[in-house]
């Protein structure tokens, strides 16, 4: 069934990036064994995308002339004026996330929708009720701070362990369902 999935590397010990949104001890494990077919198993069930302001930005900072999603809908949050690459299908928007849940679902076609980034974003769907799975990739590095891979106001009820990977260098990808009781 189509749902709300976000999917994100974190640190071992819970950040999604340094406190200045640096990637470097991310992108230091780039090629590791499993990681794309992991991803891409991923996005074959992908129909929508959505991020933040900041991670759009990070990517057209980091991916000058080119835009990572060409065939997918892509939806910003943002409260800045922000233009979309040429031939890209990327829409801005600003509003509580739950007013736009019954949009994403349609732009997604039947597919699921990815929030890629960030932490915040993750969690303002999460506390709409409208964040289904967290796929993560837990990384071998302890950043000691950083931004927050789900920084909710309170403690979610046990989530649903869905399946776990050991990958190549030491990662492990598990998978959480939100919104069921433990068997």
């Amino acid at each position: 069934m189509p749902g709300f999935q976000y999917f994100v590397a974190s640190s071992l010990d819970g950040f999604i990036a340094t406190a200045d949104d640096e990637l470097d001890w991310l992108l230091q494990f780039d090629g590791f064994a499993g990681g794309k077919e992991s991803y891409d198993a991923f996005m074959a069930d992908v129909g929508c995308i959505v991020m933040g302001g900041d991670t759009y930005a990070w990517l057209r900072k980091h991916e000058p002339g080119t835009w990572p999603y060409p065939s997918t809908p892509c939806w910003v949050f943002t409260h800045h004026e922000l233009s979309a690459p040429p031939g890209a299908d990327v829409t801005f928007v600003r509003g509580p996330v739950a007013e736009f849940v019954e949009d994403l679902k349609a732009d997604a076609g039947g597919r699921n929708v990815w929030i890629v980034g960030g932490g915040i974003l993750a969690a303002q769907f999460a506390d709409a009720g409208a964040l289904d799975e967290i796929i993560i990739s837990i990384i071998p590095v302890v950043l000691g701070n950083g931004k927050a891979v789900l920084p909710m106001a309170g403690p979610t009820p046990p989530l649903e362990l869905v399946s776990s990977h050991t990958l190549g260098r030491g990662i492990v990808e598990l998978r959480y369902r939100f919104g069921r009781s433990p068997a």
